[in-house]
Order: structure tokens, then C-alpha cells, then sequence
């Protein structure tokens, strides 16, 4: 028993020796560490450095191209109806969809039974009507002949009434024969009066039978066109769509029976908006003829045309904006109405601009310029034009610099950057750091780091020159040459 309590005791204090040895290391390792905090000083923080994508801006001439959608339309299109009804009895071999026809080229034709007899009608009309003016004629003649003869008498009677009254004065004649001659002479003027009637009759009569003849040949020339309305006859080269018809049918007067297309007379409709027109049209008063470029894509190969633009809409339309256009095509090889196709515009050119990604302007259409310290400062870009994924800037405040290719929230004015495939710009580095130690170097030394950087391929031909700027120095920053030296992997 002795032995066992002795054993228990020994084990307590050994126990208690540990942890007062553990709570003693403790309490020192925190005393040491609370010192570190209060009397040691941390490494400063070295600035963040992003990596960037650049574009150089040079400035140049640009021809903006205005891109929207519109649709093919045939400029040319002729309906075809017969303007007289009946049962088919002829259709050309191709009157059928998309069959193609000459001007002049019989397309359909009805049965002209009906119209030929009111042809053989009508001209009989007219030849009766000729034989009635004809007769008029002759008729005149003979009227014209008596009144000449009813004149010729009253002269006699007059003469013989002038002979009787100078023998009358002489005391030669008698008073009853005076009075015979004078009743004579007033009927010889009785008659001619008559004569003249009758000659007005026949007058009258030559002109009524000339309006008959006028109205015979009217209905003849009408019984004609009807006769050549039972035939339908292409009045151009084209493309026939949308037929209807067979032999033996029974087509009504003025029924479509299908339509004629031009293929080679084609125009494009396009909408574009008032901001857009208002750029086409400029200072000018009137719409210019710009060049036209329209595509449409079919499994892969683009059918092509070219063409100009020609005139645009009279109104707007209700519930539309902007301006519609229409472009005369010239060469319209695969292309078909109803069409819908991209339209390509050469807008007028630009100058003092330059062609870069959307990406590298913001809302507010500025730009991230990197000056020669390697940090970010911002440029204004006022956008004029968008084409594609890039954007048509003014380049007044932007020529010649290196810009951010593709902004970021990260990015901002100030923010010392790198760029993507090139070599850090030392110089820079250096600058930020006031307190790194400067080494005089010696002319083996410095002729093999001029070496080594002009034979950097990837180093900015600025970041090479501020380099050996430096190098050429009589004391060179110590970071920069343990850079170089690193690099140079001695």
C-alpha cells in the first residue's frame, strides 16, 4: 500500500511539473509575440501590376459601312387577266410557275366564237352604214342641181317681169301681163326657196349618215378588241407566278389568272433610322444615290448584288419610324421577291478616325490610354459610328497611343498596368520604389545587360529605351539589374 501511494504522489507531481512547464511556454511564446507586434515594423505592401491587351490608335480615313435587313421586290410586275370571259381552248406550254415567256408569247386563249360573230356583225354595220352615206351623197348632188335650176328660172321670170313693166311705161304693154309676170317671178322664187330646203334635207342627211358610219366603226373597232381580249399575250420578258388555269375551265371576265415578273428588274426595301437617314442625307437637300451591296445567305454561299439607291418613302406609315428606302438592283443573279437579305451601305467618308473594339470604350465613350509610366488615364473617344464588334472613333485625343483593348471593372485611371507579351516596365517599377539601393556597374557589366536588352524581341521599344537609359547611368537601382540578370539566367 505504501508503495502504490507513493507511486500516485510521484505521478501527481510530475503531472503538475508539465503543465506548469506547458502554461510557462506558453505565457513567453505570447510575451514574445506581443513584442514582435508592438516593436517590429511589416514589409511594405508592393503595388498590384494587371496585365493588359493593347490597341495602337492611328488615325486614317474610314468609309462606314451602314448594315440593316430589307426585302426584294419585283420593280416590274404585271397581273394577268383576261378581260373576257369563256372556256379555255389553248395554254401555252409555259403557262406554269416559273415558267419563263417572250413578249408577244400567247399565254391563254377562250373561246372567240362569240366575239368573231359580233365582228362579222359590226363590219356589216359599217358597210350599210358606208352605203347610206353614199347614198346621202348622191342625193346632196341632186339637191344642189335643182336649187341651180329653180335659180336659173326665177331669172327668166325676172327678166320677163322687167320687160313687161318697160313696155307698161312706154304705153307699150298692159297692166294683167305686168301683173302675169310678177306672179310668175314670185313663184320662181317659191321654188327655190323649196330647192333650198331640199338641199338642206340632204345636208343634213350626208352628216347623219357620216355618225352612222363614225358609230359602225367604233362598235367594229370595239367587236375587234373583243376578239383580241379572248387572247392573253405576254406584254414582256418574264417569270410567270402564280397560275391558274386548264383547258376546258371556264374563266370569268377580268379573273386573275396569274402574275408576270421582270427577273432582271429587281429593287431591295430596307427601313433605316431617322439618325441613320439624317447621316446619309448630310448638308444635301435630297437623298443621294449611294452604292447598295445586298446578301443573302443560302447554305453557305452568299448570293450578291450591287445596285444604288434610288428614292425613298412619301410617309412614314402608321406605327413605323425611321425612313424607308428603296435601291435598284443591278445584278440580281439568284435573287427572287420576297427575299429577305442583308443590305450593305457606303456611308460618306471619314476622316481623323479610327477603327477599334467596343470593348475598349464605356458608356460614357472614353477610352484607357497607358502613358509612359506604364498607368492607365482616361481619353476621350467620341463614338461616330458602330460597325460589328467595333466602333468608329474620333482619334483627335487618342492618335498614336496605346489603349485598352478590353476594359474591366478592375481597371480604372491611375492603375499601373502591364502589357500582354511584353517585358515589364522596369523603369517604372524602380521609380515606385524610393528606397531600392543604386550599384555602380562596371563596362563589362553594362555592356552585357545593353546586350541583353536589345536583344529582347518582346520588350516595348519605349520600355528598351528607358532601360538603357538607366543602364547607361553612372548608378544603376540594384532591382533592376537582379532583374535582368535573373532573366539572362546567370
Amino acid at each position: 500500500m505504501r508503495f502504490l501511494r507513493r507511486s500516485l504522489v510521484g505521478l501527481f507531481l510530475m503531472s503538475l511539473t508539465t503543465a506548469l512547464l506547458i502554461a510557462g511556454g506558453y505565457r513567453f511564446y505570447s510575451a514574445f509575440q506581443e513584442r514582435q507586434a508592438r516593436e517590429g515594423t511589416s514589409a511594405p505592401a508592393r503595388e498590384r501590376q494587371f496585365a493588359v491587351n493593347v490597341v495602337t490608335v492611328t488615325p486614317s480615313r474610314l468609309v462606314p459601312v451602314l448594315s440593316t435587313y430589307g426585302e426584294v421586290e419585283a420593280s416590274r410586275t404585271l397581273e394577268l387577266r383576261m378581260p373576257a370571259g369563256g372556256r379555255v381552248i389553248e395554254l401555252s406550254e409555259r403557262f406554269e410557275e416559273g415558267g419563263a415567256v417572250k413578249a408577244g408569247d400567247v399565254l391563254m386563249r377562250v373561246d372567240p366564237a362569240d366575239a368573231a360573230a359580233a365582228l362579222r356583225v359590226a363590219q356589216a354595220d359599217v358597210q350599210e352604214a358606208k352605203a347610206e352615206l353614199s347614198e346621202a351623197e348622191r342625193a346632196l348632188l341632186i339637191s344642189v342641181d335643182d336649187l341651180a335650176a329653180a335659180r336659173a328660172q326665177t331669172d327668166l321670170r325676172t327678166a320677163a317681169l322687167e320687160r313687161q313693166e318697160n313696155l307698161q311705161t312706154r304705153g307699150v304693154g298692159s297692166a294683167s301681163a305686168v301683173e302675169t309676170a310678177a306672179l310668175s317671178e314670185a313663184s320662181a322664187r317659191q321654188a327655190v326657196l323649196s330647192k333650198r330646203q331640199s338641199l338642206a334635207n340632204a345636208e343634213a342627211r350626208v352628216d347623219q349618215a357620216k355618225t352612222g358610219v363614225l358609230r359602225a366603226q367604233i362598235a367594229l373597232e370595239e367587236a375587234e378588241r373583243s376578239l383580241g381580249d379572248t387572247t392573253l399575250v405576254a406584254e414582256f420578258d418574264g417569270v410567270l407566278t402564280g397560275v391558274v388555269g386548264a383547258l376546258g375551265a371556264i374563266v370569268n371576265a377580268n379573273e386573275q389568272v396569274g402574275s408576270l415578273i421582270a427577273p432582271d428588274a429587281l429593287q431591295v426595301a430596307f427601313r433605316i433610322s431617322t439618325q441613320q437617314y439624317s447621316r446619309l442625307v448630310g448638308d444635301q437637300r435630297a437623298l443621294p444615290r449611294l452604292p447598295v451591296t445586298v446578301s443573302l445567305d443560302v447554305a453557305g454561299v452568299d448570293l450578291t448584288a450591287t445596285g444604288e439607291v434610288t428614292r425613298e418613302s412619301a410617309a412614314v406609315g402608321d406605327g413605323q419610324t425611321g425612313r424607308l428606302l428603296f435601291a435598284r438592283l443591278d445584278v440580281s443573279a439568284g435573287l427572287r421577291p420576297g427575299d429577305f437579305v442583308n443590305v450593305r451601305i457606303d456611308e460618306p467618308e471619314l476622316t481623323n478616325v479610327a477603327r477599334i473594339p467596343s470593348s475598349a470604350v464605356d458608356a460614357s465613350q472614353t477610352v484607357l490610354a497607358i502613358t509612359d509610366e506604364s498607368r492607365l488615364e482616361v481619353r476621350d473617344a467620341p463614338v461616330l459610328r458602330r460597325q460589328g464588334d467595333d466602333v468608329i472613333v474620333d482619334a483627335t485625343a487618342i492618335a498614336g497611343r496605346q489603349i485598352v483593348a478590353e476594359r474591366s471593372p478592375l481597371l480604372g485611371a491611375g492603375i499601373r498596368v502591364r502589357v500582354n507579351g511584353a517585358e515589364p516596365d522596369t523603369n517604372a517599377q524602380s521609380a515606385a520604389d524610393a528606397n531600392s539601393d543604386m550599384v555602380a556597374l562596371s563596362d563589362d557589366q553594362r555592356a552585357k545587360l545593353i546586350a541583353f536588352v536589345d536583344g529582347n524581341t518582346r520588350m516595348p521599344e519605349e520600355a528598351r529605351a528607358r532601360i538603357k537609359e538607366q543602364l547607361a547611368a553612372d548608378e544603376v537601382p540594384a532591382e533592376l539589374i537582379t532583374r535582368l540578370e535573373s532573366r539572362m539566367g546567370s
